[in-house]
């Protein structure tokens, strides 16, 4: 009778698994990595969908020559690329952790995850790095068509890395294309990891949650000024408008792939699914057969983190759809536009509801897939590097603090630049008319774009 693959992989990794690490080892790397990997995410989120609207608002500009669109793009533009920048150090330090923590995931799966995550640093990553160098300082030395591909260059790269990230992440979820050689994991099948569901499907979920987390940040932002009766309020409201009428149409393009991963949760990750719907005969069946299958061991993920993290999803989700909806009521009416100033602070509380949905979402995936790196290959446990508890506190305290600074300095940047408005300072501004009359030019505003 043939042996399942699965159950080969298995009985192999038992027979060449290493002493089993400190489980105080295992739960602090854990804990890093989910902190690290979720603070780079409240970067990520913003990073995309503001490309996306920077590169729309451009567009706009471009082709309607409309001064007010070319000063939009400069304000929201320098917004991104602030958020884009200290992203980047929180990228980076993800790198790390790999082949600190981790090091049975790079040994043993290394040749198919690390592949994709290759892919995206080298192409997608400099590409974008560098196109968006050449928006952000050639804005006076460009041609308007060319200034305009190179935010599009940036925002399409930005797309594809997002993908790349997710073809490794996919892979650890739900492994296709893979073979064993050696006692190692090799690419068999580029097409299948490429198109794998568990891919695809998280991928229109990032990109529209990133689109929705952009929105309700420009509305929140908007809103701000309007509540405080800005001079800009032609600027402003034209804004929050583009925020509302985003948000909307985004939050249900995440639903509904959200909507389809979860239906398919049934068959690719069973546990999950039944820890989430409560079925306790399902999950003691499941806990049986994956213990005959894959030796003794509880199978069951963390309850609390999995159905918790799935419940505050949802219930964000219904939050911000009622609000949505009511926004896109009030944002058509002139009058509430910019005179509803209740409105304008409740935009303003909703600007986390994105973030705590999208959070709260990882954490469903990632904590349910529990106790598997990549799931029904490799466990937790023989992927973490043979580290002391010592060593991996002391790597979790300085990361902790390496993000919670970044995100500290972040906050205070786009809150600085935000408060100030759109005024002549920063991105776009053209050097070669340096004088006395713009030495105190963050305080004048915008003059007329050159398009």
């Amino acid at each position: 009778m043939a042996v399942h693959m699965h159950d080969l992989v298995a009985r192999h990794l038992l027979a060449q698994a290493p002493p089993v690490p400190d489980p105080e080892t295992v739960d602090l790397a854990r804990l890093q990595f989910a902190l690290t990997a979720g603070g780079h995410f409240l970067f990520v989120a913003l990073t995309l969908g503001l490309a996306v609207v920077v590169a729309c608002l451009q567009t706009r500009a471009t082709f309607s020559r409309s001064a007010l669109h070319a000063r939009m793009v400069r304000f929201w533009g320098q917004l991104y690329v602030i958020n884009y920048a200290v992203g980047i150090v929180t990228g980076i330090v993800m790198e790390f952790q790999f082949g600190m923590s981790w090091n049975g995931l790079t040994h043993y799966a290394g040749n198919v995850f690390g592949a994709p995550l290759a892919v995206e640093t080298v192409a997608a990553f400099f590409v974008e790095s560098t196109f968006l160098g050449l928006w952000i300082f050639g804005w006076h030395r460009f041609g308007r068509w060319v200034h305009l591909a190179m935010i599009w260059v940036v925002t399409l790269t930005a797309l594809l890395s997002a993908y790349w990230i997710l073809v490794a992440n996919g892979f650890l979820n739900h492994p296709v294309g893979h073979a064993v050689q050696g006692g190692r994991l090799v690419l068999a099948d580029a097409g299948a990891l490429l198109t794998n569901p568990s891919t695809l499907l998280a991928f229109g979920h990032i990109l529209g949650g990133a689109l929705l987390t952009a929105g309700f940040f420009v509305a929140g932002v908007s809103a701000y000024h309007l509540f405080r009766r800005s001079s800009e309020w032609e600027f402003f409201g034209k804004s929050l408008r583009v925020g509302v009428f985003l948000a909307l149409p985004a939050l249900l393009v995440t639903a509904a792939f959200g909507g389809v991963q979860f239906a398919e949760l049934a068959s690719l990750q069973p546990m999950k699914s039944a820890v989430f719907s409560q079925q306790a005969a399902e999950m003691a069946r499941l806990q049986a057969e994956l213990t005959a299958r894959y030796g003794p061991g509880d199978y069951v993920p963390s309850e609390a983190w999995t159905r918790g993290g799935g419940l505050t999803m949802l219930i964000s989700f219904a939050l911000m759809l009622y609000l949505g909806i009511g926004n896109v009521v009030l944002a058509s009416l002139r009058a509430t536009l910019y005179r509803f100033r209740f409105w304008h602070l409740l935009l303003m509380a909703a600007v986390p509801l994105p973030y705590l949905a999208m959070i709260s979402g990882w954490i469903f995936r990632e904590a349910g897939r529990q106790p598997w790196v990549v799931y029904g290959l490799l466990k937790t446990e023989d992927a973490v590097s043979g580290l002391s508890p010592g060593t991996m506190r002391a790597s979790l305290i300085t990361f902790t603090v390496l993000f919670a600074l970044l995100i500290a300095v972040n906050g205070w940047l786009l809150l600085r630049c935000a408060r100030r408005g759109p005024v002549d300072a920063g991105l776009g501004h053209d050097d070669r008319e340096d004088t006395e009359e713009h030495a105190h030019a963050c305080a004048v505003p915008l003059p007329l774009a050159r398009y």
